[in-house]
């Protein structure tokens, strides 16, 4: 039995509201169980000094956790982020670049600010998650304005965790399944049904080809309802 009487396959409860933000051309807050995030999108007329030479915009990811989203109060990152919080705003990064046509962008930034305002696992996925809301929101806002000529994202994106937890394979893992895991993987993926990122690990016991394939299978069918929901809540029908 999981923590919150989920089944395996089940995703744990989840809305997203788009415009939660009052200033930002894009935003979105993404709650997760008792994971809340919050992603808002800044347009900057400016592109890195290196992006110049290639044309076209640039879109990069920053993420942070507040000082007491979890259980105990973590240090506020003042100077510079440590490794951890680099490789998810890398991968939230990545994950939005990979379907976004950056020469449609013009040279422009767009700047995905990720707080986990509360956090209870899978943090990382759900910022993915509410990053493409915002970017979208950002993108009609350009459209609105006729700074760009046609949109610049191919297609939906999403993630989500999986994981085994005493043998049992797992969709969207909370933070007491997290902590316990023996494998822990983090999925990212397209519309389409293609894989844009996998990260997983054995965190104990190595794990089979079959364990993988159930694993990822979960994972498309978590996915698919979340990109469902992005599209109702853009109005993409």
């Amino acid at each position: 039995m999981r923590p919150d009487g989920r089944q395996p396959d089940e995703l744990r409860p989840f809305s997203l509201q788009p415009g939660f933000s009052k200033f930002a051309e894009g935003s979105c807050l993404m709650k997760l169980g008792d994971t809340h995030v919050l992603v808002t999108a800044t347009v900057e007329d400016r592109v890195p000094g290196w992006r110049r030479a290639e044309g076209g915009g640039w879109l990069t990811a920053e993420y942070s956790m507040l000082p007491r989203s979890g259980r105990e109060r973590n240090q506020r990152e003042l100077m510079k982020p440590n490794g951890r919080t680099m490789e998810i705003q890398r991968l939230i990064g990545r994950s939005l670049r990979a379907v976004t046509d950056l020469s449609a962008l013009g040279e422009r930034t767009i700047t995905l600010d990720c707080d986990a305002i509360q956090a209870d696992g899978g943090t990382r996925t759900a910022a993915v998650t509410a990053a493409f809301v915002a970017t979208f929101e950002a993108q009609r806002w350009l459209l609105e304005r006729r700074l760009i000529k046609k949109p610049f994202l191919l297609e939906p994106l999403a993630a989500v965790s999986v994981g085994v937890v005493m043998g049992q394979e797992l969709l969207d893992l909370c933070y007491e399944e997290d902590s316990r895991a023996s494998t822990d993987m983090n999925v990212v993926m397209t519309a389409s049904g293609k894989f844009v990122e996998i990260q997983g690990t054995a965190e104990s016991e190595p794990f089979t080809h079959q364990t993988l394939a159930k694993m990822l299978g979960m994972a498309k069918r978590g996915i698919d309802l979340l990109i469902e929901a992005q599209k109702e809540v853009l109005g993409l029908g």
